[in-house]
């Protein structure tokens, strides 16, 4: 299918083509295998083809280059790593607000991410609506300025022993950047102009807009700082179908009349960001100096919900005579500070320093409102406070004894977890008892759902990193951790390389790892209510595993999850071509902790009014250890580089397959099946959360050259297939497979001067869609794509990038 717009991208990428360039410059777009790392080793002079672990470096080139939407950071490295998976969910609650990633298909909450080697703090809104993420509070990749990016470094594997919980499938650790001097302006601007099918129509949308700035400068004696600013702004997107009308909503004439329009929404929100950060240090002497750096976020999202018709039960038309979608409001503040003292003692090194992140996110709804107040209702509303804190003290100290680096240190972490009651109107049972109450797509949390909890946690690690001749090296890492609700836990990881014929090498490790469960899943609870036919007050219950009601209906106490993580790998480098790297590997973790299927019926009901004295509780659920899971999977990158003509060309394949297995799952307790024996604690649905819902089978192509005056990059990339599966009860659980996707990005880039370049390109450049959803999935024709597949359903996207550097 034909674009206009596709004519300028052509004709830029001809002319760059046609003209040659002055010079030859380095490509850019792989892993730089002799990059110094600092990520899964305390030596300090292993490079990434050295490394003992998987580690993939991706330098500020990368990610700009990846045609990063509206600068997220996740989108970049879903489109440079096949083993990150970051979809974009839609009419999903949090998720719609906080996307969440993953790690070799493991969940959001089992990644641990860095920031110059320190814990990043994670998100306060807990997504219990989403698909991928479900029951997580996921780090914010959004937050981290991509313009404050000197590289990324991810290592996939475990390393709970080096770095403490969470990091179960890997680590992903940004490096700031810390020129010196000089600095940079970045502008760009694009927008989606793509085919919809459902409606048979060409559209142009999501535009979005981008400005970045940062400056730096020396400071004394090998001091320096830098600062950088960014916003950002993204108009939403549509890909909703036409409306059927569902057939268990009124079939008036007023709803009937809205048949064949488009009344839903599906796709990204509008968004504005601001971000702001800064990375400094301060010479104390000859031998310290003081650190900090720090990030500030704070965004304005909106989300998709559900229509609401004239007729239904749910709205009054005094307030909305032809019915209404409800908006879902984000107010996210995120800020993060390090400050640090690092230096030499004799022959130790040391690094001394205090860490403190919070997330602060306020829940809204618009266009809205509760019916049961009647039509005097607000038709805004908030609908909660969450807010999440992290402070964190250590002190490393490190030694090289010839051939072995030896590390150790301790560390002392606060944590904090507290939710707000939303307005009295968003949770109110009003006086029209035939009314749902509580406002329209979210009941406000109430006062008796509030959560406020803190814990502590501390740690003593020591790590011994090893070269044994020429050959052989190993790194030995072992860790005691403490929390205050939890016990203690020790960890430890052993890897090792050899290197058993020039440019060919042997990797592998073993190491066990856990993950604590969050305090959000501890202790988080909300309330929806609403009245049945009889107008008596009903109530849907998320209940903390503390909750009485929760305990008798089989709820215990949460585990960590435990890991064993194991990995084989072969590398192999031939002259300065060619560079390969298979690694195999095998998670299995035990007490997966997921939120249990929906508890709903009269049996359930009937149960906690007698013992409880509470009426009307016709739905509840949970979070609970549900299952072992084993993840076996492969990863392979290979590079290969060549001089053509007046630059360099740089050709880099990636494929990764993780597939997870259930091997055991929570058994449905007594207490449960007293009350019901048909009650089911973790069924199809949630099982297919933990299994099938993120594609398999991720793999990448990138051809890249690169000159003086030239840069010019193409990417395919296949999306592999992804399964969902519902549960919508009384037996019908439709499931349906959405078959692999092939993606195509491109882009050019002209340096008109040392100082000036511009750019032009595109991502989905053929306009690629996931399969349809099938009639019992696609809501009566209103969502007609899923949000499982990672390609998407917002169709190509075209983009343009001015940039100035100084």
């Amino acid at each position: 299918m034909s674009r206009p717009i596709l004519a300028p991208l052509g004709a830029a990428i001809a002319l760059a083509l046609a003209l040659p360039a002055t010079a030859q410059t380095a490509p850019v777009g792989a892993t730089d295998l002799d990059a110094v790392i600092v990520t899964g080793t305390r030596a300090t002079d292993r490079t990434a083809l050295e490394s003992t672990s998987p580690i993939d470096v991706l330098t500020a080139e990368d990610i700009r280059r990846a045609g990063v939407l509206n600068g997220e950071l996740g989108s970049a490295l879903q489109a440079l790593l096949p083993s990150l998976n970051f979809p974009r969910q839609s009419n999903s609650g949090g998720a719609d607000h906080i996307r969440a990633a993953q790690l070799r298909g493991l969940s959001p909450n089992q990644v641990l991410v860095l920031v110059n080697g320190k814990r990043r703090h994670s998100s306060a809104l807990v997504n219990t609506d989403s698909k991928i993420g479900k029951g997580n509070t996921p780090v914010d990749f959004n937050a981290i300025p991509v313009s404050a990016i000197k590289r990324i470094e991810v290592l996939r594997d475990g390393a709970g022993a080096q770095y403490g919980s969470d990091a179960v499938a890997g680590v992903i650790n940004v490096i700031l950047n810390d020129a010196p001097e000089g600095g940079a302006f970045e502008a760009s601007y694009g927008a989606h102009h793509t085919k919809v099918e459902p409606i048979d129509q060409t559209v142009t949308d999501g535009q979005t807009g981008f400005f970045s700035a940062q400056v730096g400068d020396r400071i004394g004696d090998g001091g320096f700082f830098r600062v950088g600013l960014e916003y950002k702004q993204r108009e939403g997107t549509n890909r909703a179908g036409f409306d059927q009308i569902p057939f268990f909503e009124e079939q008036t004439p007023d709803n009937l009349a809205l048949a064949g329009q488009r009344n839903y929404v599906l796709g990204d929100g509008s968004s504005r960001d601001i971000n702001a950060w800064l990375n400094a240090a301060v010479p104390l002497g000859e031998s310290a100096e003081f650190y900090a750096f720090g990030t500030y976020h704070q965004s304005d999202t909106e989300g998709a919900n559900y229509f609401r018709y004239p007729d239904g039960v749910a709205n009054w038309k005094e307030v909305y005579p032809n019915g209404y979608r409800p908006i879902s409001e984000g107010e996210n503040l995120d800020l993060a500070g390090v400050a640090g003292v690092r230096g030499q003692w004799g022959e130790w090194d040391y690094d001394a320093s205090l860490n403190h992140g919070r997330n602060e996110f306020t829940y809204r709804l618009r266009n809205s409102l509760n019916a049961s107040l009647g039509p005097a209702s607000p038709t805004r509303f908030k609908t909660g406070d969450y807010e999440s804190a992290q402070t964190l003290a250590n002190f490393d100290l490190s030694r090289v004894f010839g051939a072995h680096t030896f590390a150790t240190g301790v560390e002392f972490r606060h944590e904090t977890f507290e939710t707000g009651a939303g307005d009295p109107a968003s949770y109110a049972a009003g006086p029209f008892t035939d009314r749902p109450t509580g406002s329209q797509a979210g009941g406000g949390l109430t006062p008796q759902d509030t959560a406020d909890l803190d814990r502590d946690v501390s740690s003593l690690y020591a790590s011994l990193s090893s070269q044994w001749g020429e050959k052989f090296t190993t790194d030995l890492a072992a860790r005691y951790e403490h929390y205050d609700d939890f016990g203690g836990e020790l960890t430890g990881k052993a890897a090792a390389r050899y290197e058993f014929a020039p440019a060919f090498a042997l990797r592998g490790s073993v190491s066990n790892n856990f993950r604590a469960p969050s305090l959000s899943q501890i202790g988080f609870e909300s309330t929806s209510t609403g009245y049945d036919a009889s107008g008596q007050l009903t109530q849907g219950r998320l209940l903390s595993v503390n909750n009485p009601i929760a305990r008798a209906l089989g709820a215990q106490d949460l585990d960590p999850e435990k890991a064993l993580n194991l990995s084989l790998g072969f590398t192999s480098r031939i002259g300065e071509h060619f560079d390969l790297s298979l690694d195999v590997f095998r998670i299995d973790i035990d007490d997966r902790v997921a939120i249990t299927e929906r508890i709903t019926g009269d049996a359930l009901t009937d149960f906690v009014l007698d013992n409880f004295g509470v009426p009307g509780v016709q739905s509840a659920n949970f979070f609970i250890n549900a299952a072992d899971t084993r993840t076996e999977g492969a990863e392979l990158v290979a590079n290969w580089r060549q001089q053509l003509g007046d630059g360099n060309l740089l050709l880099t394949g990636a494929y990764s397959y993780a597939k997870t297995e259930l091997k055991n799952i929570a058994a449905t307790p007594a207490e449960l099946l007293a009350i019901d024996p048909g009650y089911v604690l973790f069924g199809v649905e949630e099982s297919n959360t933990l299994t099938d819902a993120a594609p398999r089978t991720r793999g990448i192509f990138t051809a890249s050259w690169d000159s003086t005056a030239w840069s010019l990059l193409g990417r395919v990339t296949r999306h592999g297939s992804a399964k969902r599966v519902f549960n919508f009860g009384g037996g019908f659980e439709p499931e349906q497979t959405y078959g692999a996707e092939w993606q195509l990005d491109a882009e050019v880039e002209y340096r008109v001067s040392p100082k000036w370049s511009v750019a032009l390109g595109g991502l989905n450049l053929t306009d690629e869609y996931p399969d349809l959803s099938s009639a019992d999935i696609s809501y009566f024709g209103n969502l007609p794509y899923d949000v499982l597949s990672p390609i998407g359903s917002n169709g190509a996207y075209y983009y343009t990038r001015v940039r100035y550097t100084f």
